[in-house]
């Protein structure tokens, strides 16, 4: 069960560890985060799952005692936050027998602190005679959950249940020992057929962690590296409050919307107002869409998870990101709304809308006091379009999409939107055509950048792409669309980007345009699906745009000489054919004063 507000750091020690001094405490932390990163690694070289063992969706994070976070490797942000209370969860939960050496827990429950299902949390306590001194967490999006849907995805799920199995806080391992009960109930419950060697995987990475951990302790002892822990945290939280001090008090609000929830309900409305009181930040939801019959929520862990990844990139990077980040958020989000569902409700597409709108009203909202630094950290991807079906041996297959595109990437001051996806992502990588081809059988035939896609701006949107994906063995297409009413927001006077268009079958007489939801709809080998994915906004008046930057990007093609007037005022003359385009400046002046006066 999570908790409701941000005072989720869980309790103190009576008896505070003995002051350390600030290189050593730097030089542990440096540790922790290495150790992190090594276990996030052993994941992605021992997993046989694509989505694994390609893409890094997966994050590591070393925990103290009480749950509090200390340290964490670069991964996906949302996965490094959500991974801290279901930790709290099995504290409180094996309080009476605790977490003893060589346990490794599990968990996946949104309702237990998680983001949603595919997302499995795997731990391990660090215990140094006797004593539960640190925790080693390596959490994971899986190909499937069971349930309803392949996929994991089941976005037309009427509860929780129907989305798949729920693991709240299971030992897989006890005090050494394998629970082989245990591993293979989760193994019959998934389909995918790699899924137990991918949870050994993460098994391994959690135990490694720990490995690693003891030796740091041994190094350094235990109460060094519990002041170490304490140091940091505190430091942190000096930082992030510092900085907020400098921000001008006020309240500061904003309104965003979603499409549409996977069965059509309209216009999922995000609403924040976030709060400047001197050195204090609140994030209130109040007023989000609390409508009972709604089929997309954001858990509570998830929420949360979005609000520190959009609040960190707009302050210092330097500040380190742990419970004293954390801590010094008050955060409010009431509970029934669509960001903090009551137990029982469907989280697998609210996990992504709407848990990006989370940032993306972060964002707007701050755009009146920070504008240099509003970026949303989100994505108009309803959720991957999940290709399954049977390879030519009749064993299945799970294609996630997680493929090279571009798409959805704002454009910030002094910066086009760029890159393939956006910094919300992390460091999640994009398979390429040729790596999921050769396991999957799909053929990529496009991933162009798409004309008059990204948002105009002083420094434009992202350009996206025209995806064509063809595929070679019956197959079943679902997806979950979104960004076509409300696509990626314009900052401080740019313009919006292109919204999302999906086609299924869409050369021939049975194509169809995706308005809400695509539950499997089936291709037959050789049919093709066409996904126009959305661009970024723009940042700032495009009518400041350089003329030059304008015409090289009409000869790249990501503008069209039409939109260089309509959206830019800039008038070309000659013709990109023969290259004889060129900038008439006396045109160009013209037009944007004309533009300009009438406003």
């Amino acid at each position: 069960m999570a908790a409701k507000s941000n005072n989720t750091s869980g309790a103190s020690s009576n008896s505070r560890p003995p002051a350390i001094d600030k290189v050593t405490a730097e030089v542990i932390r440096g540790a922790m985060e290495t150790v992190a990163y090594e276990m996030a690694t052993h994941v992605s070289l021992t997993a046989t799952t694509p989505i694994l063992n390609q893409s890094n969706e997966r994050n590591a994070t070393i925990l103290d005692s009480t749950g509090r976070l200390a340290a964490l490797s670069v991964g996906i942000p949302q996965f490094m936050l959500s991974s801290t209370l279901p930790v709290r969860f099995a504290l409180e939960f094996f309080e009476a027998e605790g977490l003893n050496d060589g346990d490794v827990v599990v968990g996946n429950d949104p309702y237990h602190g998680g983001g949603h299902l595919p997302d499995y949390n795997i731990f391990a306590p660090v215990v140094v005679d006797d004593d539960l001194v640190l925790i080693a967490s390596i959490q994971c999006h899986h190909a499937d959950t069971g349930g309803g849907m392949p996929g994991g995805y089941n976005a037309e799920a009427i509860d929780i249940w129907a989305e798949g199995v729920r693991f709240p806080a299971v030992k897989l391992y006890d005090r050494g020992v394998e629970r082989r009960d245990i591993m293979y109930l989760l193994q019959v419950n998934n389909r995918t057929p790699t899924f137990i060697g991918d949870l050994r995987a993460q098994v391994g990475a959690a135990q490694l962690g720990v490995k690693r951990l003891k030796s740091v302790i041994d190094r350094y002892g235990v109460d060094a590296t519990r002041a170490a822990v304490d140091h940091s945290i505190d430091y942190a939280a000096k930082r992030f409050r510092g900085e907020v001090a400098d921000w001008p008090d006020g309240r500061y609000e904003a309104d965003v919307y979603v499409d549409h929830d996977p069965v059509g309900n309209q216009d999922i409305h995000v609403h924040v107002a976030v709060t400047v009181d001197d050195d204090r930040l609140t994030v209130d939801f109040t007023g989000s869409d609390d409508r009972e019959e709604l089929k997309a929520y954001s858990s509570f862990g998830n929420t949360r998870g979005y609000v520190v990844a959009q609040l960190a990139t707009m302050m210092d990077p330097s500040i380190p990101k742990n419970e004293g980040f954390f801590d010094s958020i008050d955060l409010i989000v009431p509970e029934g709304c669509c960001l903090n569902p009551t137990t029982g409700k469907t989280v697998a597409a609210g996990t992504h809308h709407p848990g990006v709108e989370v940032g993306e009203a972060i964002a707007i909202a701050m755009a009146r006091i920070l504008p240099e630094r509003s970026c949303p950290q989100i994505y108009k991807l309803g959720m991957p379009t999940v290709i399954v079906g049977k390879q030519p041996d009749g064993q299945m297959f799970i294609d996630h999409s997680v493929d090279c595109l571009a798409a959805y990437c704002n454009a910030v001051k002094g910066q086009d939107g760029w890159g393939s996806m956006p910094a919300s992502f992390g460091n999640l990588i994009r398979a390429t055509a040729e790596v999921n081809e050769s396991i999957h059988p799909v053929r990529h035939e496009s991933t162009d950048y798409a004309t008059d896609t990204g948002g105009a701006g002083q420094w434009r949107g992202c350009p996206g792409s025209r995806v064509v994906k063809r595929v070679l063995a019956p197959s079943g297409v679902s997806t979950y669309m979104v960004g076509m009413k409300y696509p990626m927001t314009g900052i401080a006077g740019g313009k919006n980007g292109s919204p999302n268009k999906l086609t299924v079958r869409h050369e021939g007489e049975n194509a169809k345009y995706i308005a809400v939801m695509a539950n499997a709809e089936p291709h037959a080998p050789g049919e093709a699906f066409e996904y126009i994915y959305g661009g970024g906004g723009g940042w700032g008046d495009p009518l400041e745009r350089p003329p030059q930057a304008v015409l090289d990007d009409v000869l790249d093609e990501l503008v069209s000489v039409r939109a260089a007037r309509l959206e830019y005022g800039v008038v070309l003359t000659g013709s990109a054919d023969d290259c004889t385009l060129a900038i008439d400046d006396a045109g160009t002046e013209k037009l944007r004063d004309e533009r300009r006066n009438r406003v």
